[in-house]
């Protein structure tokens, strides 16, 4: 069982940075595939970035290339998301999840663990 939770989340005008954190419990968060997905008003769940469980490689959707940076501290079990040059179609709840599939994916449905969220605001 892993227990998320999800922190950093604000209101920043477009341009702006943040930074969210999630907080694994246990002791198996290196076992674990993690990603950042998110939701829109209105919309349907999107796949933000994943990061591998122990070699730390990183796969980003095209809409945050170049602009998000996920990361990964596996000491202190938590999982971080850089967000920079925010846009105000980055507003979302932003949520982190956890995986033990064998390799990372996209898909939400195959994460087995999801933190309650925190909401991003950009405004223009």
């Amino acid at each position: 069982q892993v227990h998320l939770v999800e922190s950093g989340g604000g209101a920043v005008q477009a341009g702006g940075s943040l930074r969210l954190s999630c907080a694994a419990s246990g002791r198996t968060f290196n076992r674990y595939h993690m990603a950042w997905f998110r939701q829109a008003p209105g919309k349907e769940r999107e796949f933000v970035v994943y990061i591998r469980r122990t070699s730390g490689t990183t796969y980003y959707a095209d809409s945050v290339k170049g602009r998000f940076t996920v990361s990964r501290d596996n000491a202190e079990n938590t999982v971080y998301l850089q967000m920079n040059s925010l846009k105000p179609e980055d507003t979302a709840i932003y949520y982190c999840a956890a995986s033990g599939t064998s390799v990372p994916t996209t898909y939400g449905r195959l994460y087995d663990y999801w933190g309650q969220g925190t909401q991003v605001t950009v405004s223009s």
